[in-house]
């Protein structure tokens, strides 16, 4: 196993009603407040309601911000960041999904940074060039990204169609409530959207041809199984409480460390989808779960071939002996499950023709060549996409 440091941080605070203890959680650290959220979901299921009740009741002072994109973009950091500034703000709520926790997390370092944010952290990674935020807390109302209970952020910049993440232990939320009956109404479409980064950002920890980390790896197993287990029960049964819980502490436990700790990760098909949702604008989970499979047929070689074989046969309980052929089935059952959800399997099918394939493969590997189960150029990428229309 590979050196680590373990160090969660986040409160979280998990079941039915646990929004209660959100006025004593914020006070902890501010007392004024940018009231972060999406679209109008925390409208229509109460949430809104309820949040706000408890904020005037208990004498914490709040800006909201609301409309913030499925990919947040940097002109929303910015408008967050100066409403922080002007108001003399202390803490940041976020009530959404990952894209409203990764948006005020890019706020909260945007407040203080007195450098190029977009150049100098998301483009070229001078994370250590970060000493100060804002505080961050959140209430889950979508299981998928773990950005609840991790140190990431990503944000897209729509005037370059650039797309890039950052992470800074600084960032990990001060708590976040998971209630898993604010995920009853999200739309089957998001449901499995989500299931699909969830498993996704297993695979990136999961898959490396190094045997290393089989704690961690055994670990990864069990939430997958867990999310295949329950993703169609959730589609079915929308208010099935043990299958939106499952799949909410899944999503989190899957990229809080707890799944990749003592061994190296690959993280190409985030790069390459990176640039799909950048340019495009598709749902994130939707353009991983189209490249994976093809990812996997894509890098499969002698050398990685064992592990590929052991998730086939650990997750989909194949019995077949040879592990090139016990791979193969794992591959054609992972773009089956993602069928099975209704998730479009191709690009085509989300709007993306062969017209910018190659720039966005060169744009995926402009500073480096991406991959660990094959180290892979802007050649590889291209053909991948390729593969995936």
């Amino acid at each position: 196993m590979n050196n680590f440091i373990y160090d969660l941080s986040t409160k979280i605070y998990f079941g039915k009603g646990q929004i209660e203890n959100l006025p004593t959680e914020i006070k902890k650290h501010g007392t004024k407040v940018l009231f972060l959220y999406g679209k109008n979901s925390i409208k229509k299921i109460g949430l809104y309601d309820e949040a706000i009740k408890l904020l005037n009741k208990n004498n914490i002072e709040f800006v909201e911000l609301a409309g913030v994109d499925p990919n947040p973009r940097l002109s929303t950091v910015k408008e967050g960041s100066r409403l922080c500034r002007e108001n003399n703000l202390d803490f940041i709520l976020a009530i959404g999904g990952g894209s409203t926790i990764d948006c005020a997390k890019a706020i909260a370092v945007d407040v203080f940074y007195e450098g190029d944010t977009w150049n100098d952290l998301y483009k070229f990674g001078k994370v250590d060039t970060i000493k100060k935020v804002l505080p961050v807390g959140s209430i889950l109302t979508l299981a998928a990204t773990g950005s609840e209970m991790n140190r990431n952020t990503v944000i897209s910049n729509e005037e370059t169609e650039e797309k890039y993440g950052l992470g800074c232990d600084l960032l990990k939320p001060k708590f976040s409530i998971l209630d898993p009956t604010y995920t009853f109404s999200v739309p089957k479409n998001q449901t499995a959207a989500g299931c699909a980064d969830i498993l996704s950002h297993l695979f990136e920890q999961y898959f490396n041809p190094i045997k290393k980390g089989f704690v961690s790896a055994r670990i990864g197993e069990a939430i997958m199984k867990t999310v295949i287990e329950y993703a169609r029960i959730a589609l079915k049964e929308p208010d099935n409480y043990e299958a939106r819980a499952n799949l909410m502490w899944a999503g989190t436990v899957a990229l809080n460390g707890t799944a990749s700790a003592g061994k190296p990760g690959d993280w190409s098909v985030h790069g390459m989808e990176h640039e799909l949702s950048a340019k495009y604008d598709i749902t994130h989970g939707v353009g991983l779960a189209i490249l994976t499979p093809r990812w996997m047929e894509y890098v499969m070689n002698d050398e990685n071939v064992y592990r590929l074989a052991d998730y086939a046969r650990n997750v989909w309980g194949s019995r077949e002996e040879d592990d090139k052929a016990a791979a193969k089935e794992g591959i054609a059952k992972t773009k089956d499950f993602f069928l099975s959800l209704g998730i479009p399997m191709t690009l085509k099918e989300v709007g993306i023709n062969e017209d910018r394939l190659a720039e966005m493969a060169k744009k995926a590997t402009e500073f480096y060549k991406i991959g660990a189960m094959k180290n892979m150029d802007w050649q590889d990428v291209y053909n991948i996409y390729k593969m995936s229309l």
